[in-house]
């Protein structure tokens, strides 16, 4: 059951797909307190899922978070905010229900941080739909959540292979020696990102033409070899004069504007820049519509960045900035001073004043930034999908995003950001991964490897491991750092065998992922959500729940030659070194250590499952899966429900896509 509760004036945000009337009465189990927030008093045991892309742990008691869209790829635990905002919770003990707050500006989580057993809600203001999930166990409210937000994206079935990429592949010549080492190595690969510098001087759909003279033919010759080119596309449009897209969006007013209504001047990439206003319908389908000119050259897929948005500087925050320096020549400048002085240069970037001075013309009311902050990604991301079903009707085309707000989730993906090459960013990519399915985004994943910082050959097999089970596996990392192709290492075997894994169990993971987007439920789950009984899988947070059959357990620590695992029931252990070198054993439920070598994976089949597998192949176009092969843990007769559709069509509820395979075993 679902009940909205208004407060206000809310913004049209279009998170949810299902329009519900507000209730009347008081908001079920939070105390409104002052008019200005919310209050749940935590039970001692209570858990707190949720918030989708976030730092810390898949509980997220103990600190205090906020919903602020922010460029900020120093991913520790004392961040509040990373490039999303995902205002749902589920709350699970002494009462379980969950609440998703729709409101589009600054919201405070504080969960446990300034009193224990205390969780505060703090909006900038009170203008916001509040909608309260119940049902009679976790499944069933996300399961819930999902309906009412609506269906999540679905992405090509090529998109789920293993992918490179770099900041940047400057031209044909580098991509060409990427995708041939890799073909040469015999190692699978699907895709090709291309970075910001594919373009001409950074602006949005153009192409250097000296990098890439003849595009089409270019990605012709690579999907020949099973390869697709996906470019970037960033949110600012360069203010040059004979630009075209420049120069039209001012024509029509497409883009934010100053106060005074002339438009809003920022810097990123290309230097200065104007924001096309994809909140105001006109400007958003414009937007959209510009994605066309890939798409004619081929093109099946985009990522889009730098859509929080992230602003380098405001031409108006610059000026000031410069006077104020001005001021500190020739000063013996003290500790408050100095301090001072370097924050007027720190603070430049992602200004929280710049946020505050441009305006987005919504359903034509003009209404400050800060206030809709954290539908900016969304609605980039929005105006691709709804132009792409517009001129791709019966195409999939591969769409994620860096900065997103819930109802994203029907348009596109997300990769979870610049993070680092450590080991603690292997283990949060891991425990985002459930919260993110709560929020509708299934299609998602993290740079492997790392994104800055420079990685290492222990590293980057353990990241992969965790990786083959990703919908997103993408290799990608920045300018300047170690190149980390997955062919540049020493043991290029393990690398090919590992990849290659992927590819063996995709009609495995295929399967789970339609069947998750379809039916409005979790592809990663905590392992609470299926033994809410068993006090430790309660706490379990570096294991899940993938699909109907399997729980992974991946190796996160450096120089570690396994890990602990917990049961909770007695399951049938794969290991896998390649698809033709596994092993299986039967482990009782409880806790074991269990070695892995670094050129291994290892997860846990349940009771009763199977799971399917076939050959690995160079690409996904040249997968069997038709002959197919199977894992089980069965004790007599079992079945399994395969999805196995074209892999590019629309046609997702097809009945003919779904087969259900039986297997009985002595």
């Amino acid at each position: 059951m679902i009940r909205k509760y208004q407060f206000g004036r809310p913004i049209r945000t279009d998170a949810a797909a299902a329009d519900l009337p507000a209730e009347k009465g008081t908001l079920p189990y939070l105390q409104y307190m002052d008019g200005k927030q919310f209050a749940y008093g935590m039970g001692d045991k209570d858990i707190v899922y949720g918030l989708g892309e976030n730092v810390r742990g898949i509980n997220k008691r103990g600190w205090i978070y906020e919903s602020n869209c922010t460029d900020g790829p120093s991913h520790t635990e004392d961040r509040r905010s990373l490039y999303a905002a995902h205002n749902f919770l589920l709350v699970h003990g002494e009462a379980t229900f969950g609440i998703f707050f729709d409101y589009p500006g600054m919201l405070t989580f504080d969960i446990g941080y300034t009193n224990l057993n205390e969780m505060v809600i703090t909006p900038a203001d009170m203008n916001m739909d509040i909608y309260v999930v119940e049902g009679p166990d976790m499944p069933s409210i996300i399961k819930e959540f999902r309906s009412l937000i609506g269906r999540s994206y679905i992405p090509p079935k090529w998109a789920f292979g293993y992918g490179q990429s770099r900041w940047s592949y400057m031209d044909e010549d580098e991509v060409r020696e990427v995708v041939r080492n890799y073909r040469e190595s015999g190692i699978p690969l699907d895709s090709i990102y291309l970075d910001i510098d594919y373009m001409d001087r950074y602006k949005d759909f153009t192409v250097n033409e000296d990098a890439f003279p003849d595009l089409p033919a270019f990605v012709t010759e690579l999907k020949a070899q099973g390869v697709r080119l996906v470019p970037i596309i960033d949110a600012g449009v360069k203010i040059e004069k004979g630009y075209d897209v420049y120069e039209e969006g001012v024509r029509n007013g497409y883009f934010c504007k100053e106060e005074d209504g002339t438009d809003f001047v920022a810097a990123v990439w290309p230097g200065k820049v104007h924001f096309p206003d994809v909140l105001n319908a006109d400007a958003r389908k414009w937007f959209g519509h510009l994605y066309k000119y890939m798409l004619d050259q081929g093109i099946e897929g985009f990522w889009n960045d730098m859509n929080e948005p992230a602003i380098f500087y405001s031409e108006k925050h610059l000026k000031e900035v410069f006077e104020q320096i001005d001021g500190f020549k020739g000063r013996n400048l003290d500790l408050n001073e100095f301090w001072q002085f370097k924050g007027l240069v720190e603070n430049i970037s992602n200004n929280e004043g710049d946020y505050r001075s441009f305006y987005h013309n919504v359903d034509g009311e003009l209404i400050r930034h800060d206030k809709v902050h954290n539908l900016f990604g969304y609605n980039m991301t929005r105006a691709a999908g709804e132009a792409f079903e517009e001129l791709e009707p019966d195409k999939r085309i591969l769409m994620f995003s860096r900065s997103s707000y819930i109802g994203m989730h029907r348009y596109g993906g997300i990769w979870m950001g610049d993070n680092i090459s450590w080991w603690s960013h292997l283990l949060l990519n891991l425990k985002m991964l459930p919260s993110l399915n709560m929020c509708g985004i299934l299609y998602t994943g993290a740079d492997i490897c790392g994104f800055g910082g420079d990685t290492t050959e222990d590293l980057a097999l353990r990241w992969i491991a965790l990786g083959i089970f990703t919908p997103l596996m993408r290799n990608h990392s920045a300018l300047g750092t170690r190149r980390q192709e997955a062919y540049r290492f020493e043991h290029t075997d393990a690398f090919r065998n590992l990849i290659g894994i992927r590819y063996g169990l995709m009609p495995y993971l295929y399967s789970e992922y339609m069947k998750a987007a379809l039916r409005n439920e979790m592809l990663f789950k905590p392992l609470s959500f299926d033994y809410p009984d068993d006090s430790f899988a309660l706490q379990v947070e570096d294991q899940l729940m993938l699909g109907g059959s399997i729980m992974i357990a991946p190796v996160y620590q450096q120089n570690a030659e396994g890990r602990y695992v917990y049961l909770p029931e007695t399951m049938k252990m794969v290991k896998i070194r390649s698809m033709d070198d596994m092993s299986f054993e039967i482990m009782e439920k409880g806790h074991h250590y269990i070695p892995v070598a670094l050129h291994e994976v290892i997860f846990f089949i349940r009771p009763g499952k199977i799971v399917p597998f076939t050959e690995p192949a160079k690409c996904i176009s040249d997968l069997d899966d038709r002959n197919l092969r199977y894992m089980h843990f069965l004790k007599g007769e079992g079945s399994y429900e395969l999805y196995r559709d074209d892999g590019f069509s629309r046609d997702y509820d097809n009945p003919s896509n779904y087969t259900v395979i039986t297997l009985e075993a002595e």
